[in-house]
């Protein structure tokens, strides 16, 4: 994928670690499309990868909505240690998913098991009892229409005006746009 950037040795050890860590719990707990695991590097890590360029250089806190199996903020944590990345997820199989990931490939994560509402009031904490930051960049993919995610951002939004958001999306992505222009200016 032309849009990823080249990775030190100790990064390929833990997207390889990653991917096994994806294949033994897939079992018990759907994390990915079963279809998409066999092709797991290009469809979640290296899709995951294709926002880095996007993000603030310096450091900032990310915010990833709707976790799921980690992608998108795991990925990006792994990249870019200056970066805090704040996993929300509000299932407990994932969240235990997560941990494990981490842990395993040492890549310091915050994770928040908690609904999205729940952290956008401020009433979730990190599971090291810890309040969230303002966050600078928050990301999504494949959680909701567009609308309902700046609905999620609207709190941070409004105490932040230079909150980056980025919400990759699919074939409805036109139509998505449009509804949400129809209640918000972007």
């Amino acid at each position: 994928m032309s849009t990823c950037v080249d990775v030190s040795r100790e990064t390929e050890e833990r997207f390889l670690r990653y991917e096994a860590l994806l294949a033994k719990w897939q079992g018990a707990i759907n994390l990915v499309g079963p279809d998409t695991l066999k092709d797991s590097r290009s469809r979640h890590i290296d899709d995951s990868r294709q926002l880095l360029p996007f993000l603030p250089e310096g450091p900032g806190a990310l915010f990833d909505l709707g976790s799921g199996a980690g992608f998108r903020g795991m990925v990006r944590a792994m990249l870019r240690p200056n970066l805090a990345v704040y996993l929300i997820e509000s299932d407990q199989k994932k969240c235990a998913f997560l941990r494990t990931v981490s842990r395993e490939t040492q890549t310091p994560v915050e994770i928040v098991c908690a609904r999205i509402e729940q952290a956008a009031s401020g009433a979730a904490k990190t599971e090291r009892d810890r309040a969230l930051p303002m966050p600078s960049v928050i990301t999504a993919r494949a959680l909701a229409p567009l609308r309902v995610l700046f609905d999620y951002c609207h709190e941070w939004a409004g105490q932040n005006p230079d909150l980056l958001l980025l919400f990759l999306k699919g074939a409805q992505a036109e139509s998505e746009i449009e509804d949400a222009r129809a209640a918000y200016d972007f």
